[in-house]
């Protein structure tokens, strides 16, 4: 929910990465704020050799800088490098979020919230008892999963500035 899916493939590269709007802006507020924001994301397409952990640690390194220029930071990003059945780590299954509560003591499932775009984030909230905000993107396709997810999920927004708006009103 940070950047445009891309249709047919994953992104693979900082040059591919196309920011959704306001998401500077949104995570900017929320820094402010004093909350903590942490990116838990899962990165199949290095299990399926479409990338490197090299690559993704440069583009978490461009996406930080960006954020930098903007005023917004993330606290920490999590990822899961591994297929679908190879981990206990990839959404929507804990072990991110567990990890994440761990270096973070002061968060847990009952003070966070996990705002996402997709139905192993919603999943992975309800698994741990957190709330969960549902993202849909007006300007992508309609995917299949998106009426369910959005059943399952807390709260929806249009995006995430509409969230972090709405949250810290």
């Amino acid at each position: 929910m940070l950047n445009r899916h891309l249709a047919d493939r994953y992104v693979t590269s900082w040059e591919e990465f196309e920011f959704l709007p306001g998401v500077e802006e949104a995570i900017a507020g929320l820094n402010r704020s004093g909350r903590k924001v942490i990116l838990v994301t899962n990165q199949r397409g290095i299990a399926l050799g479409l990338y490197s952990e090299a690559d993704l640690h440069v583009l978490h390194d461009r996406l930080q800088e960006h954020l930098a220029v903007h005023g917004a930071l993330l606290d920490a990003i999590y990822y899961c490098p591994h297929d679908n059945g190879q981990c206990n780590c990839r959404k929507p299954l804990p072990g991110l979020f567990e990890q994440a509560f761990r270096d973070f003591p002061g968060a847990d499932a009952s003070n966070s919230v996990m705002v996402g775009d997709s139905i192993s984030d919603i999943e992975a909230a309800s698994r741990l008892g957190m709330r969960s905000v549902f993202i849909t993107d007006p300007a992508e396709p309609l995917r299949p999963y998106v009426e369910r997810a959005a059943a399952g999920a807390t709260a929806s927004a249009s995006s995430l500035l509409d969230f972090v708006q709405r949250f810290l009103a």
